[in-house]
């Protein structure tokens, strides 16, 4: 019996390192998923966003107008292309390249604001559906504004209530959404309602309102996922948020907040705590803002981690972090500067420019 017991040991001590050896092979053998990095995905689309706003600025009536500007419009058309290149293989990545090419050529003949903001925003939108990831408003949405877009884009169809009986949703099949219906509601991200007033839904009604800038579309999200919440619930989520610490850790900014659906919180908090959170937060996403650090902190810190990592030889983290510095950082307050002092914000635009070519050229290398 212990000859036995013995054979069979050594069959199993041999068997077992023959079956890693095969399963390793047959790991090899299957294809890796195409998964892409949040943060190129997310860059390139907000580069994307940013050249279809501003690109106006730079030239007008096939002319340059801003030397700064411009250098500025085909760096970052350039840094698209890189970023698509270098996405996982998916059947639409070879399109998406194609056209930031094609953005690339528009720029460099100088072509008109319209056409780069009709190839930006389309690419930008086609990105996510091939590479979907969350995004975040870069500074917090204007919910002033909201109610007269919504009055203005959707109201005729779901209501001014959100109700979905707005005065031609009888003409329409399928039905326009109710975004009264609480259930559906808790199933639904800010993310997700902006993707689709940026996208649309191909076999309805819904069209895509990418002719509006990003600030409205995110402001809209906010106002059309805040229509299932109540008042009271609303006051409820203050004192909740206001007083307990632990929710505040838990969305720590608009990342989160735009993210986040209440059937998700609520694993973690409760469905009443988690509805009247929201319920608070889509109202005043400033108060989750007011946790984050200011943007010229960000520009600074980013800035010192690109010096840190260009001197220890990584340029490809400086370069990133230098344009990070920009995007997150600087970007966000270039309206305000440039209106109380135009001068100093073009030198800083042209040094922080300086910072992230010299990085390339050592990338490049």
């Amino acid at each position: 019996m212990e000859t036995i017991t013995h054979m069979l040991s050594l069959r199993v001590a041999l068997i077992k390192p023959a079956l890693a050896l095969v399963a390793s092979l047959m790991l090899l053998l299957i294809p890796a998923a195409a998964t892409a990095d949040p943060g190129d995905v997310q860059t390139a689309w907000r580069l994307l966003d940013y050249m279809a706003v501003d690109y106006g600025g730079a030239v007008a009536n096939g002319a340059v107008t801003s030397a700064s500007e411009y250098a500025e419009m085909t760096e970052f058309a350039a840094g698209v292309s890189t970023r698509l290149r270098a996405l996982p293989a998916t059947p639409e990545r070879q399109s998406l390249i194609q056209r930031a090419s094609q953005l690339q050529g528009v720029i460099a003949r100088k072509g008109s604001a319209q056409q780069v903001a009709a190839l930006a925003y389309g690419l930008a939108a086609d990105l996510l559906k091939a590479y979907p990831v969350p995004l975040a408003p870069d500074k917090t949405p204007d919910i002033s504004t909201a109610g007269a877009v919504f009055r203005q884009s959707c109201a005729s169809c779901h209501g001014m209530t959100g109700n979905g009986h707005g005065p031609d949703a009888a003409k329409l099949d399928p039905p326009p959404i109710a975004f009264t219906d609480a259930e559906r509601a808790r199933q639904r991200s800010v993310f997700a309602l902006y993707q689709v007033i940026s996208q649309g839904i191909d076999g309805t009604a819904m069209q895509s309102f990418v002719d509006l800038s990003s600030d409205q579309r995110w402001a809209l999200a906010f106002r059309s996922g805040s229509f299932a919440s109540t008042d009271a619930q609303a006051v409820e989520g203050e004192r909740l948020w206001k007083s307990d610490a632990s929710l505040r850790a838990r969305i720590p900014d608009l990342k989160t907040l735009v993210a986040l659906t209440p059937a998700a919180l609520a694993g973690s908090i409760g469905q009443v705590k988690a509805d009247a959170v929201l319920a608070y937060l889509r109202r005043h996403p400033d108060q989750v803002m007011q946790q984050a650090p200011s943007p010229l902190a960000v520009a600074r810190a980013k800035l010192a981690q690109s010096l840190a990592a260009f001197q220890r030889g990584d340029r490809r983290a400086a370069k990133e972090l230098a344009l990070s510095a920009y995007l997150d950082g600087f970007e966000p307050i270039e309206p305000t500067l440039s209106a109380r002092d135009p001068n100093l914000m073009s030198r800083i635009e042209g040094a922080m420019g300086e910072s992230r070519r010299c990085g390339e050229q050592h990338v490049s290398r």
